[in-house]
């Protein structure tokens, strides 16, 4: 049985959907009743376990609600995963406070409050609790300054409560999935402080990577898992040339991060639930559906057999530059 915070739209929608497919229970868990009965109608017809709380997980007791009902209805869960999350676009200086530590409610408290209340069944009879975090949680970008410092918190949270575990012998995994810009209703859910419409910045790639990941990680003890290659290849350029990487934002994030018409409206997750039950958020360029490189970490055969691949290419290069090179020493 998999507790899944928001379900109703972009990878909570479809881990879901996926789980449901691959024979799991699913519990769902999001603002909005009406959009979770049909996605929980939509499940059930299709013959899986599936049954839903309404609950904002930014309030500890509604989000103790959501555990209670997943021991009454199924008898427990052994995966719980804390995806809900809200953005905001806009310069720092430019986001109220109140903003700022409404973001904080959701993206940090709530997944602090999902990971705490979990943990407490989870050390009787083991299971994995499965933080979504970002590829933003190694490295800030601008303009969702915001975002970045919660995922941020996330990562310390996720490290730190692992390693308590860990030590006390609890039979938990938790695993922290880092996904790279991905095309979901993320950007139109945000709230917007800036004059133009919100861009998400290329590579970008499709939710279901993420929802594989996921679910990899409630079955395989992992650490963290980067989905697509693009937040990896982030990360390590971070840590090793982190003020190279400043002069790179500063130079192209704050274009890279709009599109070239005015916001749509007013509407944004961060004051009010969308429901949308809406995978996509319509991304305008390509979406990579798949990422060789998420694979190959959740697949060691395939990330084997690339290894060797390349040691096989590399080997015949040099097989073919020495010839070559013998042949110009005898001409």
């Amino acid at each position: 049985m998999i507790v899944i915070t928001g379900a109703t739209s972009g990878i909570g929608l479809v881990t879901a959907r996926m789980a449901a497919e691959r024979g799991a229970g699913v519990v769902l868990v999001a603002r909005t009743e009406e959009s979770l009965r049909k996605l929980a109608n939509e499940l059930r017809a299709r013959g899986a376990r599936a049954d839903y709380v309404v609950a904002d997980v930014g309030d500890p007791q509604q989000v103790r609600k959501v555990a209670d009902f997943a021991v009454e209805r199924f008898g427990g869960f052994d995966t719980w995963v804390n995806n809900a999350g809200v953005s905001i676009y806009g310069r720092i200086e430019d986001i109220p406070l109140r903003d700022q530590r409404k973001l904080f409610d959701t993206n940090y408290w709530g997944l602090v409050h999902g990971s705490l209340i979990a943990a407490e069944l989870l050390k009787t009879r083991g299971g994995a609790i499965i933080n979504v975090g970002s590829a933003l949680s190694d490295r800030a970008i601008p303009i969702q300054g915001v975002y970045c410092a919660s995922k941020h918190a996330v990562k310390g949270f996720t490290d730190a409560f692992r390693m308590e575990l860990e030590h006390d012998g609890a039979p938990i995994s938790i695993t922290l999935i880092k996904p790279s810009s991905i095309d979901t209703p993320y950007r139109q859910h945000a709230k917007n402080y800036r004059r133009s419409e919100p861009k998400n910045p290329a590579p970008v790639y499709a939710p279901g990577i993420v929802a594989e990941a996921i679910l990899h990680a409630a079955e395989h003890p992992v650490r963290d898992l980067f989905v697509g290659s693009a937040g990896k290849a982030l990360s390590t350029a971070a840590a090793l040339a982190p003020r190279l990487v400043d002069k790179f934002m500063e130079l192209g994030m704050f274009r890279a991060q709009k599109l070239d018409h005015p916001s749509a409206g007013p509407h944004n997750g961060l004051d009010s639930p969308s429901g949308s039950l809406l995978e996509r958020g319509g991304y305008p360029g390509h979406v990579a559906k798949t990422s060789f490189y998420t694979k190959a970490m959740i697949h060691p055969l395939i990330a084997g057999g690339l290894f060797v691949t390349g040691l096989g290419l590399a080997y015949l290069l040099k097989r073919t530059f020495s010839r070559k090179n013998r042949s110009a020493g005898k001409g």
